[in-house]
């Protein structure tokens, strides 16, 4: 199974720049995943690349941010205010990470598609 992950274009850069290691996720996938094909969102709302995940880590936002800070690639402040209220959390560790040269419309390979709030699988 594959999913498709909604990522905002700031954090795309920092993930194929190798600044950010760790996408993080209030939602664990209930099928396991083979391949993120990972989706800019606006203003490029497209398909820019793809990654293998190397681990995940499902912790209390203060364990998984303990294990991650140093390639998370936003600060302590953002990733709080991201799991305020949250008891649980779920870090993806990057591996072999792919940008594609051309970006891929999505709606020209998925029928139907609706942009994700989080992710689909695919």
């Amino acid at each position: 199974m594959n999913v498709i992950l909604s990522i905002k274009p700031e954090f795309v850069e920092k993930i194929f720049s190798g600044e950010k290691q760790y996408e993080y996720r209030k939602v664990l996938f209930k099928q396991k995943v083979d391949t993120v094909y990972i989706y800019a969102s606006r203003p490029i709302s497209k398909i820019v690349g793809e990654f293998k995940i190397a681990e995940i880590i499902c912790d209390t936002p203060a364990n998984i941010w303990n294990q991650t800070k140093e390639y998370s690639g936003v600060t302590k402040s953002f990733f709080q205010q991201y799991y305020a209220g949250k008891d649980k959390g779920v870090a993806l560790k990057i591996k072999e990470c792919k940008q594609y040269k051309e970006a891929v419309d999505p709606t020209t390979v998925i029928a139907n598609f609706k942009v994700p709030q989080s992710f689909i699988y695919v």
